[in-house]
């Protein structure tokens, strides 16, 4: 069984758009672009043997791209589970396309540690 090594946080956004795949593909970036970490080669393995899962949380999961959201990462094996979570904010002009927040937790795991 992998064993979890690394958990990261990451909220993203789509201001106009409505569009959660967006917001959780930031929200993927916000946690990734705060640090540089060489997790697989710490523990004498290759990138692409990390396992990694993604789990989103935005107002409607079923509009979120899991594809796209796996394709911000460059390795590993990617698993993306969408859950109801993040927030919906009304816009104050009233305009009825809410600002989209995406919740992310990002756990990176290897097998034989």
């Amino acid at each position: 069984m992998p064993k979890r090594l690394l958990t990261e946080f990451g909220m993203g956004s789509s201001l106009r758009r409505l569009d959660y795949t967006q917001a959780a593909r930031r929200a993927v970036q916000d946690a990734l672009w705060h640090n540089s970490i060489n997790l697989a080669e710490l523990f004498g393995k290759d990138k692409s043997d990390m396992r990694i899962t993604v789990d989103v949380g935005v107002q409607q999961p079923d509009k979120v791209d899991r594809d796209a959201v796996a394709a911000v990462f460059p390795y590993g094996q990617v698993t993306v589970n969408v859950t109801r979570g993040g927030l919906d904010m009304p816009r104050p002009e009233g305009d009825g396309n809410p600002t989209v927040m995406a919740n992310v937790a990002i756990s990176v795991a290897l097998e034989g540690i």
